[in-house]
């Protein structure tokens, strides 16, 4: 296992909790660490390199937006895996998708400004896959969690 230094540890807990909304966030997190702008983005593009890092973006509450969120999920034949997920992922309105060792073995969210596109896209995906029933599992009561990890 690679260690992290303690400079990449400071920039991973900056970014997670407090990413700045400027016009140069990088140079505003640069001086906050005592680093230069292009420092601080050569060490986050490595960390990304590395899959380290997998994204950098906001986490927005899909309903104060106006938008509908759901749960999506479906059985998907071992033969038709890569082809459901990479179908699924074509669309912007999913945030992520999973496997699970479950009969219902791919899961994912679904983001849209309404509903019946949500459900139109999760028929146009099993129209293109042939893989149905897909599951739409809409929240009932939202429960929103951080997820952050202090290096």
């Amino acid at each position: 296992m690679n260690t992290i230094s303690e400079t990449d540890k400071a920039i991973l807990n900056m970014i997670q909790l407090d990413f700045p909304i400027a016009a140069r966030p990088f140079q505003v997190l640069a001086k906050k660490l005592g680093l230069s702008e292009k420092e601080l983005i050569a060490r986050i593009q490595a960390m990304k390199d590395s899959q380290l890092i997998r994204r950098i973006g906001g986490n927005f509450s899909p309903d104060r937006l106006g938008y509908f969120s759901t749960l999506c999920t479906a059985q998907v034949p071992e033969n038709k895996i890569e082809l459901f997920t990479q179908t699924v992922n074509t669309y912007p309105g999913v945030t992520h998708n999973y496997m699970r060792d479950h009969d219902f073995n791919i899961w994912f969210t679904f983001i849209a400004p309404s509903r019946d596109q949500i459900a139109d896209s999760l028929e146009e995906i099993s129209r293109q896959t042939g893989v149905r029933p897909i599951l739409n599992l809409p929240a009932t009561r939202v429960f929103k969690i951080s997820a952050n990890f202090k290096l």
